[in-house]
């Protein structure tokens, strides 16, 4: 089952919002990133096809922008901005400790699936640095313990709603 047939309520309601449909084209990615976990390449020729563009044009939107994610991600996709201001304040360490906590590399993923690790540059939050974003939503003034804390209490809900 397509995005269409899943989710055909939601597409209407973004692609009415808009005079010329393939104006949709951002939402609808959501809708693929947010039923898949990712933009996958059947999510962009769907896509393509409901706003009848070419997947080419669909790929290059998704692969611009970095709220759109080209390759599989854990459960939880954690995105520590490590700009100039967030560095001063401690988030290149946090995100290096971060990274050491979960045994993954830059943009690596935990064995179970659960995250991913990925710095990124501002997210204007600069003065609630160390901060990340975890599926767009933000933590900040964050430090291990705190992280650790969070860590928890995603794997525990992620237990939940797999039972």
């Amino acid at each position: 089952m397509g995005i269409l047939e899943k989710y055909g309520d939601r597409i209407q309601h973004h692609v009415s919002k808009y005079p010329d449909k393939r104006s949709a084209v951002m939402p609808l990615l959501y809708v693929v990133q947010d039923e898949y976990g990712w933009v996958t390449p059947d999510g962009i020729d769907e896509v393509a096809a409901i706003l009848d563009m070419d997947p080419t044009q669909v790929k290059s939107i998704a692969g611009f922008y970095t709220m759109y994610s080209e390759q599989p991600k854990g459960k939880y996709w954690l995105q520590v901005c490590t700009d100039l201001a967030c560095a001063l304040r401690g988030a290149d360490k946090f995100h290096e400790d971060l990274k050491a906590e979960l045994g993954v590399e830059e943009g690596g993923t935990t064995e179970d699936g659960m995250f991913t690790v990925e710095h990124v540059m501002c997210l204007a939050a600069c003065d609630k640095a160390p901060m990340l974003q975890c599926n767009f939503h933000f933590y900040e003034k964050l430090d291990m313990d705190k992280m650790k804390a969070l860590l928890a209490e995603w794997r525990a809900e992620a237990a939940k709603t797999s039972t």
